[in-house]
């Protein structure tokens, strides 16, 4: 049964020492620019599925890092001991919700993202459909 069918998302960390998986259709599918996730990926930007954190169930031993963001909240990135991998980050300024790393999912292929945040920080190399919602920086806006 693929996730559509069952609506449950797998993934795991590059080892496979992580794993986990989420429930239902995520709140958002973002690409994020900050400089955080530039250094985070490696890469010109992030892209995350926002799920419910009561939907939302890690198997496996993880390490943390915290950080505080611009605007002052509390960004938890969380990832593999073993590995690496970028697992899921967590904000204070939205509380019960994590950012899973789209792509450690087992199966993303499905996930449109439908906002690029913190463009400010773009790079000219870091090419995305222009027809995406953009915000220079992070929106007001709150999973509801």
């Amino acid at each position: 049964m693929s996730h559509s069918e069952s609506g449950v998302h797998r993934g795991r960390c590059l080892c496979g020492s992580v794993e986990f998986e989420a429930v239902g259709e995520p709140v958002v599918v973002a690409h994020c620019c900050c400089e955080d996730c530039q250094r985070l990926t490696g890469a010109g930007h992030s892209t995350g599925a926002m799920f419910p954190s009561a939907r939302f169930k890690l198997i496996g031993p993880i390490r943390e890092y915290a950080l505080r963001s611009e605007a002052g909240n509390q960004v938890t990135r969380v990832f593999c001991p073993s590995c690496g991998s970028p697992i899921l980050g967590r904000n204070t300024g939205m509380p019960g919700f994590v950012t899973v790393s789209l792509g450690t999912m087992d199966d993303s292929s499905t996930f449109q993202p439908s906002v690029v945040i913190f463009t400010r920080n773009r790079k000219a190399w870091d090419a995305m459909d222009d027809s995406i919602a953009t915000f220079d920086a992070q929106p007001e806006w709150r999973p509801k």
